[in-house]
């Protein structure tokens, strides 16, 4: 037996804002909210819901973003255009270019979300893992 990964949770300034945002970078879906004593938090997903083999994102109220550089974060691939056109749709949905000190070499793009967190743009994946 091992482990998947079930969720990946985002401490944010407006789990509305970047909820909106990565629904529409991943073609995912609002799939609850929970109210604690400390702020809200959103789920989103899959269309199909929890428990399939993508993992869900939790988007939490959590103050103001860190300063400092993140550990992890989210690479995405395109789905069913190339990696121009995906950079042009995710841009006009309010992504911007993130310099971490590329070379311009690189066969990504790095981007950032609307809160500062950084991702990167791979090509489409050919045969998917």
């Amino acid at each position: 037996m091992a482990c998947r990964i079930g969720e990946l949770v985002l401490d944010c300034h407006d789990p509305e804002a970047l909820a909106r945002f990565w629904c529409e970078v991943l073609d995912f879906v609002e799939l609850g909210r929970e109210q604690g004593e400390e702020g809200y938090a959103i789920e989103i997903g899959p269309r199909e819901g929890f428990g399939g083999p993508q993992a869900t994102i939790v988007l939490r109220s959590g103050g103001e973003p860190s300063r400092e550089k993140s550990r992890v974060h989210i690479d995405v691939n395109p789905t069913d255009r190339d990696q121009r056109a995906e950079l042009e749709r995710l841009l006009e949905l309010g992504a911007r270019p993130a310099d971490i000190g590329q070379t311009g070499q690189e066969q990504w793009e790095v981007l950032a979300d609307p809160e500062g967190n950084e991702f990167c743009l791979l090509r489409a994946r050919l045969n998917p893992l």
